[in-house]
C-alpha cells in the first residue's frame, strides 16, 4: 500500500510518499516546497499571506498526489501552526480550504516521534537526538536505549534569522544576538538535560544541509554523515569570519538555505557545548517516519 505524509513545517513544507508493507516501508518519492511560515508570524500570529502560502503548498502537492494515483495522505504539522496564537482558526482555514484534515501534535509528541524515527537508521544505545526546524527545536536525550528527557525549545533556524539577523549573512552583531537568544531559550528554560552525551544524532534540512556544506568546505567523501566536534567548531568560526568566502560556498551546496543555514549551525553548536559531545551523525530518518510508524503502522 502507498502512503502519503506531508509535514507542515516552519521552514519547509515536505511530501514523502511510502511503499509500506508488513512492517517496514520504503521511501518511494519526495517533494520539498519552501514555505518559509516562520516569516510570515506576527505578534504571534499567523498572517493571512502566510496561511495562503500553506495552502499553496498542499495544493502543489495535492496536485502531485493526483498525477500519481495515491489517495491515502495524511497530514501534521509542528511548530508551524502550533507556537502561533491562531493555531485553531488558522487549521480551520487551511483544512476548508484544501481539504486536508491536519493534526497538530505537541512539541513533546515531536520529539518523541523524532526519536523514534531517527532510531529506525541508527544503532545508538546512549547519545542525543536533535531536530533543528525553522520555529522549534526538539532535543532528547537516552541511555541504554531508553528515553531520558524530550524538550521542545521554542527556537528554530527561521526564528533565529528573522529576529536576529538584518541582513542575509549576519554580522558580529546578529551573531551577539542570536547567542542572547540561545541563552534565553533553552539555557534559561530550565528543563535542558545539561548530561553529557559522547554523539548527538541530527535530522531535520537545516542538519542535512550543514553536513553537506561540511562535505564540501572539507573536502569530505559523499557518503559521510558525521563530522567531529572540532569540526563544526571550525566550520562555525568560518561562519563568523567572512561574508564573501561564505556566501560562495552556501551558494554552491544549499543556495535555498542561504538565510537559516548560518542560524540553524549556530542552534546545533550551542546544545553541542551544552551535552559536550564529541560526535555529530546525521540520520535520514525522522519525525515524518516516526509518525508514520507509530501512528499509521502502529509500531512500537
Amino acid at each position: 500500500m502507498k502512503q502519503a505524509l506531508i509535514d507542515i513545517g516552519s521552514n519547509s513544507m515536505r511530501l514523502t510518499v511510502y511503499e509500506l508493507g508488513n512492517d517496514d516501508f520504503k521511501v518511494l518519492f519526495k517533494q520539498k516546497y519552501m514555505a518559509g511560515l516562520a516569516g510570515y508570524v506576527e505578534d504571534g500570529r499567523l498572517t493571512g499571506p502566510g496561511i495562503l502560502k500553506a495552502c499553496s503548498g498542499l495544493s502543489e502537492f495535492r496536485n502531485t498526489l493526483n498525477s500519481l494515483g495515491i489517495q491515502n495522505t495524511k497530514v501534521f504539522a509542528t511548530a508551524s501552526l502550533r507556537n502561533i496564537s491562531n493555531t485553531e482558526e488558522t487549521v480551520h482555514f487551511i483544512e476548508g480550504a484544501t481539504g486536508y484534515p491536519i493534526e497538530v501534535i505537541s512539541g513533546r509528541e515531536e520529539a518523541a516521534l523524532g526519536y523514534y524515527g531517527a532510531m529506525l537508521d541508527h544503532d545508538i544505545s546512549d547519545g542525543a537526538y536533535i531536530d533543528i526546524g525553522g520555529a522549534s527545536t526538539e532535543v532528547v536525550t537516552y541511555s541504554n536505549g531508553n528515553l531520558e528527557h524530550s524538550v521542545s525549545f521554542p527556537v528554530g533556524s527561521l526564528y533565529l534569522f528573522k529576529n536576529c539577523v538584518k541582513k542575509i549573512l549576519p554580522g558580529l552583531g546578529s551573531f551577539d544576538r542570536m547567542e542572547k537568544e540561545l541563552h534565553l531559550r533553552i539555557d534559561e528554560e530550565g528543563n535542558f538535560p545539561f548530561t553529557h552525551k559522547e554523539k548527538i544524532l541530527c535530522t531535520g534540512g537545516t542538519s542535512r544541509a550543514l553536513m553537506k556544506t561540511a562535505r564540501n568546505y572539507f573536502n569530505l567523501s559523499s557518503d559521510c554523515n558525521s563530522m567531529s566536534r572540532e569540526q563544526l567548531e571550525e566550520i562555525c568560526a568560518f561562519f563568523v569570519k567572512g561574508r564573501t568566502p561564505v556566501r560562495d560556498l552556501i551558494l554552491k551546496t544549499e543556495p535555498e538555505r542561504i538565510h537559516t543555514l548560518i542560524p540553524g549551525t549556530m542552534i546545533l553548536q550551542h546544545v553541542v557545548e551544552r551535552l559536550d559531545a564529541d560526535e555529530i551523525v546525521i540520520g535520514k530518518y525522522g519525525v515524518r517516519e516516526g509518525y508514520l510508524c507509530q501512528r499509521l503502522m502502529h509500531q512500537e
